[in-house]
């Protein structure tokens, strides 16, 4: 890159916090730091002319776990760790609303779904009858029954006639939450430079310095905040894994309201401007799914397409408008790793496929790591 010695100057010079990633851990990283160090020169630098991964991508489901994910998590981890699993998730929910503002974020409380496919009727009874000791499990979080059963009142086929209910779930619009975040970061004279990828580091005595695709730079303090990329630069076990979406043109009369699971929270669906948003099926080809390229494969499309057609909207005519994919970061283990990877350089990664949800919270937790 031909720099100017006003551009060295000005953006990458005496820079005391360098922030890779500018999504919803990176920004509110940054924004963190510089309440604590107002006076702090602090950068951003996204490989994406938008945030790369998954922070604009996501399906905006301000949600905390099924039924059925929470049964399964129950089988990987201690009451203990599911419990404040859970915990961070609500707390961050909190911090984001808090933060943003419900309005701003277009946050709407129309309750979590969680549809159970009639071919497997083992799983569905397993899951209703683990129903009160899940909600005993998480009552001292929300002080109230959490998981109930309402009939499919949306018109849903092929699916048992009870669906798990979580009303304390809703939804936000991704971008007005991202478009808000970037806002108030530029606000804070916090400077983002976009399509610039950080290729390396190198860590000195009392600073660190980057090699990116543009240029090469030091700072005193790297923070890295790049969730399903976390691998590239760290030797951190982080997983890139896939999320295919799509999203249909407007429905007339729309009757689907609320946040929707179906078969182990593989899929997910919502209403969002008369429409339907849809997405997963990772599970078709995990091997395949685990990586970083933005695409879609005739697989994964296909069965999205179809189950829209034979389960959520069976007897409602309705056009693709969209598709695209997001890359999340997930591993043998649903914690965040939030720690000190060395003297001068930090890490937030691994949000699990939660991080609307906790996004805000591993990005304070960051900042709060950092002298």
């Amino acid at each position: 890159m031909n720099l100017s010695y006003w551009e060295i100057k000005s953006w990458l010079t005496n820079i005391d916090y360098t922030v890779v990633g500018s999504g919803i851990v990176g920004l509110n990283c940054a924004l963190q730091l510089k309440t604590r160090f107002p006076k702090a020169k602090i950068l951003i630098l996204e490989k994406g002319t938008l945030p790369q991964g998954a922070s604009t991508k996501n399906a905006g489901f301000a949600c905390f776990g099924s039924l059925s994910e929470i049964i399964d998590d129950l089988n990987n981890h201690s009451e203990t760790e599911v419990l404040e699993l859970v915990k961070k998730r609500v707390e961050g929910l909190k911090l984001l609303r808090h933060s943003l503002g419900d309005e701003t974020i277009n946050y709407k409380e129309l309750g979590g779904y969680e549809l159970f496919s009639k071919n497997n009727e083992a799983f569905y009874q397993h899951c209703i009858s683990q129903k009160d000791v899940i909600n005993r499990l998480l009552k001292p979080i929300f002080n109230d029954v959490v998981f109930n059963l309402k009939e499919n009142l949306f018109n849903f086929e092929n699916i048992e006639n009870l669906c798990g209910f979580n009303r304390f779930e809703g939804q936000i619009d991704t971008g007005k939450m991202m478009e808000s975040l970037l806002l108030k970061v530029s606000s804070k004279g916090i400077k983002i430079l976009n399509n610039i990828t950080v290729e390396s580091f190198s860590e000195g005595n009392d600073s660190v310095k980057l090699k990116t695709n543009a240029f090469e730079m030091s700072t005193s303090k790297l923070l890295i905040a790049t969730n399903g990329f976390a691998s590239q630069l760290l030797g951190e076990t982080v997983s890139p894994a896939r999320a295919q979406v799509l999203i249909t043109k407007p429905i007339k009369n729309l009757h689907i309201k609320g946040t929707f699971h179906l078969d182990e929270g593989y899929y997910y669906f919502r209403n969002i401007d008369d429409r339907i948003l849809f997405g997963g099926g990772r599970n078709l080809d995990f091997e395949g799914e685990e990586t970083t390229e933005l695409a879609q494969t005739s697989l994964i499309q296909n069965k999205l397409e179809s189950l829209l057609k034979q389960t959520i909207l069976p007897n409602t005519p309705f056009e693709i408008e969209h598709r695209w994919s997001g890359i999340m970061g997930v591993g043998n283990k649903k914690k965040a790793i939030v720690k000190q990877i060395s003297n001068n350089v930090f890490c937030g990664v691994r949000l699990g496929g939660m991080g609307v949800a906790i996004g805000s919270l591993v990005g304070k937790e960051l900042a709060e790591l950092t002298q």
